[in-house]
């Protein structure tokens, strides 16, 4: 992040959606299979996030790898919280729904097909799926992938457009952080 950027969050609570990793805290991806899975070390776009204010008060649900409709059998499903009977969308479907009920200010989304645009809408909150590369990844990932990107998410196009100058930064390997 640029030097005028630092703490550019100054401490806003955000959910981290459950494809990404947040040191000493699970991440099942959705899936039974881990259920268990406590993270090392927080990924790079969590880590850029927080090094420039961010405080990650909440993990959000997700679709057991990845999908159209925010349910796994871990969480069980999410609610739209508009009308209970309604879809959140998918996958990002766990955050959009944090941030239209207001449990938290901002939070973090990626987008293979729709994934942070559909549940955005569905949701009546703003998703923004950023160039591939603006946002770092998790080196589990590879960092220049032109399908799959992160990306922020909030309630309004401002508040979007400051998460987004908040992620930018480089790809680091996160394998030997000591973080």
């Amino acid at each position: 992040a640029h030097k005028e950027n630092s703490k550019s969050l100054c401490g806003l609570p955000i959910a981290v959606k459950d494809y990404n990793d947040v040191k000493g805290v699970v991440t099942t991806y959705g899936s039974p299979i881990f259920a268990d899975n406590i993270a090392e070390a927080s990924d790079a776009t969590v880590r850029q996030l927080e090094e420039n204010g961010a405080i990650t008060v909440a993990k959000s649900n997700v679709p057991e790898w990845a999908g159209g409709n925010t349910f796994n059998p871990v969480f069980g499903a999410s609610r739209n919280p508009w009308d209970l009977r309604m879809s959140v969308g998918g996958s990002s479907g766990g955050s959009a729904a944090a941030l239209a009920s207001g449990q938290v200010w901002l939070a973090t989304g990626n987008d293979l097909g729709g994934s942070l645009r559909t549940p955005a809408a569905f949701n009546g909150i703003v998703g923004l799926r950023p160039g591939p590369g603006r946002v770092p990844r998790g080196t589990r990932l590879p960092a220049m992938d032109t399908r799959w990107v992160e990306g922020p998410m909030a309630r309004t196009v401002s508040d979007v457009a400051l998460m987004l100058d908040a992620g930018v930064g480089q790809q680091i390997d996160d394998l030997h952080l000591d973080r």
